[in-house]
């Protein structure tokens, strides 16, 4: 492994678009990084996908680098790790199947085992969900009963993926805090 200085001078250098510094950086630092990623991001396949974004993501980000703050290397480590948990979140967004059969989607959010409640939560759902916007609505019902995940919903909407995280996080709270006054 290289030392912080020899690291640094590698960022500088990609942050002025030398091409060829990240090879030598990738050349040092993937070991470590693809160990970091396959610890969260258990799947091969996956794990190299994302240590490719994870490079592509430093190509881009590598002027944002300041070596006051800290070593390069924990820099480095926290680009790999944050992409391994989006990878892994956007594994479990596909929770779904994509169905088209006509099957009411309120159903698909309830328990399908509490067959007692399952009358009276139907409703307070669907008075909790008629409280929200109609998109964000929309957003949450495409998300958890569709499975799409929250890239296909940007793009569905024309938002930025951050919009539809909040969308969703929002929507979410606000209708466990509707379902909560309810119950």
């Amino acid at each position: 492994m290289a030392d912080d200085a020899t690291l640094g001078r590698l960022l500088a250098d990609i942050a002025r678009g030398e091409a060829d510094r990240l090879a030598e950086l990738y050349d040092l630092t993937s070991p470590k990084l693809y160990g970091l990623i396959l610890r969260i991001q258990r799947d091969r396949g996956l794990a190299e996908d994302v240590l490719q974004d994870v490079y592509m993501r430093i190509w881009q980000a590598a002027g944002s680098y300041r070596p006051e703050v800290g070593p390069p290397l924990p820099w480095l480590c926290s680009i790999a790790r944050n992409r391994a948990i989006d990878s892994v979140r956007r594994t479990v967004e596909h929770q779904g199947p994509d169905l088209d059969d006509g099957e009411d989607w309120v159903a698909r959010l309830m328990d399908p085992h509490d067959e007692a409640a399952e009358f009276m939560d139907r409703e307070a759902l669907l008075a909790c969900l008629s409280r929200l916007d109609p998109a964000h609505r929309d957003c949450v019902v495409l998300a958890y009963c569709e499975g799409l995940s929250r890239e296909e919903l940007s793009a569905r909407f024309d938002r930025p993926v951050n919009t539809i995280k909040t969308w969703l996080h929002r929507s979410l709270a606000g209708l466990k805090n509707c379902l909560e006054a309810v119950s």
